[in-house]
């Protein structure tokens, strides 16, 4: 397994930073927070046309770059450190990887090119209202209809499901579960922003009333492809999460240099230095872990399960940790709502709670070792 970042990776990185600062600085972010769909179409189309991130990962033959798992990390990492509001994990990601995981390869040529070049937003609709990410606890249902399926149920917790143009729905029929391709002005389907937590990141409550959907891949098959993208999303919001955290330590090791008390700077003490040392270790090992389940991916490892719950988890904790010590460090002025400190404290919380956070992984994570 190749580990490490190459010069050219490094690259990407330099370039996606430019690019998040010119175009979605944090500013921008807080102005996006109390719009409906918290997307800038011009920077999301930007990022597409110019740099080409949503299809980084995704194969040449259906429009995108066709580089791996690896580089799209990276970008997620940057993502993350931005707080970016917009619905790159659900599209580049989630839908993605459904579709590529699903081989149906009408539905991939029919909705890749689209997604990668950032004309199309999609994104995955399976956890439902009591908010369980278990594969088996989906209760919608698929029937046939003649040549097609209609959908009965609700769907809730949906990343952009409320802005997607193209829903993937998993839902049960009589051979188990099956995926469906739904698109967004399809009759039947009541689509409903939810409020949340966290103001960035966009969630949406979908009701099916005999919504006509698309078999996507084989009936039944939807279990593995579900799986696998759940697998994937874990690393992949594992990466945001590593971003995330360091830049709050970032914030916070800034903070302690300029902020004096009994003048000295408040870093200079002891308990601030060990505090930001102790932060530095587990973003640290957090990187070498996420660098690690990002390999797996892109060489496809059987690895794979083992890592993505192992890293989850991990981040979950470190991003929380270091998002709270960074306030606490920040002391009054970090409470506040002027300050950004606590915009990444609840992106932090958000993330440990979407796709389980790290009680669940941890036991995903026992049970697929045999413990």
């Amino acid at each position: 397994m190749i580990l490490g970042i190459t010069a050219e990776q490094e690259e990407l990185r330099a370039a996606v930073r430019r690019f998040l600062a010119d175009r979605a600085p944090i500013s921008a972010v807080r102005t996006l927070m109390d719009t409906s769909d918290g997307l800038d179409p011009a920077v999301w189309r930007q990022a597409g046309a110019q740099l080409g991130l949503q299809g980084i990962a995704i194969p040449e033959e259906y429009g995108g770059a066709g580089f791996s798992f690896a580089e799209q990390a990276i970008v997620l990492e940057e993502l993350g450190a931005a707080l970016y509001g917009g619905p790159y994990l659900a599209s580049a990601v989630l839908a993605a990887t459904a579709l590529l995981a699903s081989g149906d390869e009408a539905a991939r040529m029919a909705y890749l090119p689209s997604i990668a070049s950032g004309e199309l937003i999609g994104t995955l609709a399976f956890t439902e209202e009591d908010g369980s990410w278990d594969i088996d606890a989906t209760r919608m249902t698929a029937v046939a209809d003649g040549h097609g399926w209609r959908l009965d149920g609700r769907k809730s917790f949906v990343l952009d499901g409320h802005t997607a143009g193209l829903i993937l729905a998993i839902a049960r029929t009589g051979d188990g579960l099956s995926l469906f391709a739904v698109p967004a002005d399809a009759t039947g389907l009541t689509r409903t922003a939810l409020p949340t937590l966290d103001q960035t990141r966009k969630l949406a409550r979908l009701e099916f009333a005999s919504v006509p959907a698309t078999l996507v891949g084989a009936v039944g098959a939807g279990s593995a492809v579900l799986a696998r993208v759940l697998d994937v999303a874990a690393i992949a919001q594992a990466a945001e999460q590593l971003g995330g955290a360091q830049r709050a330590l970032d914030m916070a090791v800034e903070y302690a240099k300029v902020r004096h008390q009994f003048g000295r700077p408040i870093g200079s003490f002891q308990a601030i230095k060990h505090r930001c040392a102790d932060l530095l270790l587990e973003v640290e090992s957090l990187r070498s872990a996420v660098q690690y389940a990002a390999a797996a991916v892109a060489e496809n490892s059987d690895e794979i399960p083992v890592v993505a719950a192992l890293v989850k988890a991990y981040a979950s904790d470190v991003y929380f940790h270091v998002a709270a010590e960074n306030i606490q460090i920040h002391g009054g002025i970090g409470f506040t709502w002027e300050h950004d400190a606590h915009l990444y404290f609840k992106r932090a919380k958000a993330s440990e709670l979407f796709l389980g956070d790290a009680s669940y992984h941890r036991e995903h994570l026992a049970t697929r070792i045999g413990l």
